[in-house]
């Protein structure tokens, strides 16, 4: 197709400085946090007001173009890798808080504010946004949206989708639209849009305002950190932990691996020689959690922890947590490349997904470092090769898929938090009938008919996850992935 009147169209919105066409200008755009992928985009706009954004989705659906919506380009799973012939759309300069209402407990962000910065503005008002990624202070709330983010308190306060009351989008045919409101009461009356767009990964459209709900900060926190000779000691402490029937803010455990690039980066001052850590955070009214802090050092003691360290301060809490926060980009220390997962397994089996995962880095011969949101079953083990080496990479994605076929066995999932975007297209039908796949595919053409917002993503089919090769995925040959 002839790009010259879309282009030409282009020109007429963004000056010079906010279109980009050259290739060392496109090159920081070319793969998001999963390198593994990359793609040049035809073009970059970089738009500053939510009108060019909602003029340029409108170009794209008249001229057919694909365009991907990026912030900060954190996702680990391709989800905002570029497509070949489309543009993409950086959301970075749209990074306003436009109200900030304590009485309501809202705030009214546009998509390219970063994470942290919403609970840096509400501070002053005693509150803040409970969603916390490891990427917090680089992600965007935007990205949040379309990956329904976690992190390490949402084992009590729940996933993005829990604290988004209201959205203002521009679908993928140019239509602007809004669902909900800066109101609970409209929560739970007619169809769920909201949570139909949250976690859609793109395939709608943009995000152009979001209403987030602000949390009162916790009166006391009581973070408690326990080592262990076993990992899956570790694991089974956690279905310890919640059959008492306590309902800590974050429970996450690292292990060995983990636990050395935490210390190698951020000198966290965890246990020496722990083969596993388990963090347990308590928060909330001083009362209860002094009460429910007597009750979790009981259930600790019992499990099997040879060392438990209580932080006597912000400072020594801060601590622990930056360790953890920078788990993920220690592990850069130990291995030049690395493949990171995100399978989820049900509480009651996670000490056996532990062992399994174990097993299979000795019989793959591959180190494997547990980073994990323990208190809801999400996995991120960190698969650890030498890209260098040939064969390597699929040698681990390999490894990678197994894990992931055993967490659907254990009645888990393929994604906790990270999305399919490119890498997991392939495993949905792990999870998910034909049926199934084929309804997901029927809602989204109704709002993107011509299926050029984020195409290629998260449906299976096309090429495989991280490789670009021809014939037959050697992953499929073994079963462990399949294709339409």
């Amino acid at each position: 197709m002839d790009h010259q009147p879309f282009f030409a169209a282009l020109q007429r919105i963004y000056p010079k400085e906010r279109l980009l066409t050259k290739g060392v200008q496109l090159l920081a755009y070319e793969s998001d946090a999963l390198t593994s992928f990359q793609t040049k985009p035809s073009a970059v706009v970089i738009p500053e007001s939510q009108d060019e954004v909602i003029e340029t989705v409108r170009l794209c659906h008249q001229f057919g173009v694909p365009y991907v919506a990026r912030g900060s380009g954190t996702s680990l799973s391709g989800g905002s890798l570029p497509i070949e012939n489309g543009i993409v759309i950086a959301l970075n300069r749209l990074n306003r808080i436009k109200k900030l209402d304590p009485e309501q407990r809202i705030a009214v962000v546009e998509p390219g504010v970063v994470n942290l910065q919403i609970s840096q503005a509400a501070d002053r008002y005693n509150l803040y946004y409970a969603p916390d990624p490891s990427s917090q202070s680089v992600c965007t709330i935007g990205g949040n949206v379309a990956f329904n983010s976690g992190g390490a308190h949402c084992l009590k306060y729940g996933m993005t989708s829990n604290h988004i009351l209201g959205l203002k989008v521009v679908l993928a045919d140019g239509e602007v639209v809004e669902f909900g409101s800066e109101s609970l009461e409209g929560v739970g009356v007619g169809p769920d849009l909201i949570g139909l767009f949250v976690g859609s990964e793109g395939l709608f459209g943009v995000a152009l305002e979001i209403t987030v709900r602000l949390l009162p900060k916790p009166e006391l926190y009581r973070t408690v950190l326990a080592a262990y000779n076993d990992l899956e000691t570790a694991g089974n402490a956690v279905a310890m932990v919640v059959a008492s029937g306590l309902l800590p803010g974050a429970m996450e455990i690292m292990d060995r691996l983990s636990i050395k690039a935490a210390e190698s980066a951020v000198d966290a001052g965890y246990p020496e020689n722990a083969a596993a850590l388990l963090i347990v955070e308590l928060e909330g009214e001083s009362e209860q959690v002094e009460t429910e802090f007597e009750e979790i050092m009981d259930v600790i003691k019992e499990s099997g922890s040879y060392e438990i360290r209580v932080a006597k301060d912000a400072e020594q809490r801060l601590r622990i947590w930056k360790g953890r926060k920078g788990a993920f980009s220690s592990v850069g220390r130990l291995s030049p490349d690395y493949v990171v997962q995100d399978g989820v397994v049900p509480r009651s089996h996670l000490g056996k997904a532990l062992a399994e995962i174990d097993r299979l880095s000795q019989e793959y011969g591959l180190d494997v470092a547990n980073v994990f949101h323990a208190g809801d079953g999400n996995l991120h083990p960190l698969i650890l090769f030498n890209g260098r080496e040939e064969g390597a990479l699929e040698h681990a994605e390999e490894l990678a898929g197994k894990i992931l076929k055993m967490c659907v066995e254990l009645g888990g999932s393929i994604t906790g938090e990270h999305g399919v975007g490119m890498e997991k297209r392939n495993y949905m039908p792990a999870m998910f009938s034909e049926v199934d796949l084929e309804t997901m595919k029927t809602i989204r053409r109704q709002v993107d008919p011509k299926e050029i917002s984020n195409p290629g993503k998260m449906f299976p089919g096309g090429e495989a996850p991280a490789l670009k090769m021809t014939g037959m995925h050697p992953l499929e040959a073994k079963g462990i992935i399949s294709r339409e």
